[in-house]
């Protein structure tokens, strides 16, 4: 999507050793695949990743055409191609615009958010071909990076699956880029302790409180035995990258600490895991809104 960042995105990638390309016409796509041998008469195999952005103002851009673009290159022998699609709230990406005061592509004679509604609507096919959902909403320049590295970087290889779990809150809506969600709204809620109400799910005097919930080992126990299958099995699919989402009201109290203890018991059989709170508020002047444990 225009303004969710694929300037950050590029930029990201070339960090990690990737070349970066912008707006290359589709139809010149397989021409940047160059490199030291052929694979087919006229494509060769990069002699480092590429990576490429593309977006509606690409030359001769149409989803139709993107998709053929893809099926050809990844008709080829020795090419791995993955498709990152980057998007962002449509709230967001109103801000973004005004606050810049850039034109959005579709919108010279409209209202931001129907340039935006009608994009969104040229490039949803897009979202089904993609291998991995980057949504960019709340994000800064060094959460981007943190995905991209967690995803493309050093160990990120065709036998891995990178796991991300993040916690939400239900009032300001569900992760896009979500594979799995677990709402534990049922559960204890500190908020209405005054002693615990300030505090996060990453206090331990939060954790026992929730934990104290007559009902919570039984939870995470069948959580845990029906994700356990699941992920392995996604892992086996060749899925790349599988994002599990756990809300509350408020996203700070329990679906902070369930997401927490979740992503130290994948850390037990997965090596690629990614932490973080996507709304849960700051608690001190080190403490951003997003809190992130890669390991």
């Amino acid at each position: 999507m225009s303004g969710a960042g694929k300037t950050t995105v590029l930029k990201a990638f070339e960090d990690l050793t990737f070349e970066a390309l912008d707006n290359v016409p589709l139809s010149l796509l397989p021409n940047i695949v160059a490199g030291p041998h052929d694979v087919l008469p006229g494509f060769t195999v990069p002699p480092r990743p590429v990576a490429v952005g593309v977006d509606i103002r690409t030359r001769d851009f149409a989803a139709d055409a993107f998709i053929r673009q893809l099926n050809a290159l990844r008709s080829l022998q020795g090419v791995d191609v993955k498709v990152l699609f980057v998007d962002c709230g449509d709230e967001e990406l109103v801000r973004r615009y005004t606050e810049t005061r850039h034109r959005h592509p579709l919108a010279h004679d409209l209202p931001v958010l129907d340039g935006i509604r009608l994009e969104r609507r040229l490039v949803s096919a897009l979202i089904d071909v993609a291998d991995i959902h980057l949504d960019t909403t709340g994000d800064t320049p060094y959460d981007v990076k943190s995905f991209l590295s967690h995803s493309f970087g050093e160990g990120a290889g065709a036998d891995t699956m990178a796991v991300f779990v993040t916690s939400f809150s239900y009032r300001k809506g569900l992760p896009r880029d979500a594979d799995l969600v677990f709402d534990v709204r049922f559960l204890r809620n500190p908020h209405y302790d005054p002693v615990l109400k300030p505090l996060t799910g990453q206090d331990s005097r939060v954790q026992a409180y929730i934990q104290e919930d007559a009902g919570f080992d039984e939870f995470f126990s069948n959580l845990s035995a029906l994700l356990a299958p699941m992920v392995t099995r996604f892992r086996d699919e060749g899925k790349s990258y599988l994002t599990i989402a756990v809300g509350c009201t408020g996203g700070k109290h329990r679906s902070v600490f369930v997401a927490e203890k979740l992503a130290a018991w994948l850390e037990n059989t997965h090596n690629r895991i990614r932490l973080a709170h996507r709304d849960m508020p700051p608690t001190g002047p080190d403490l951003g809104q997003e809190s992130v444990k890669t390991s």
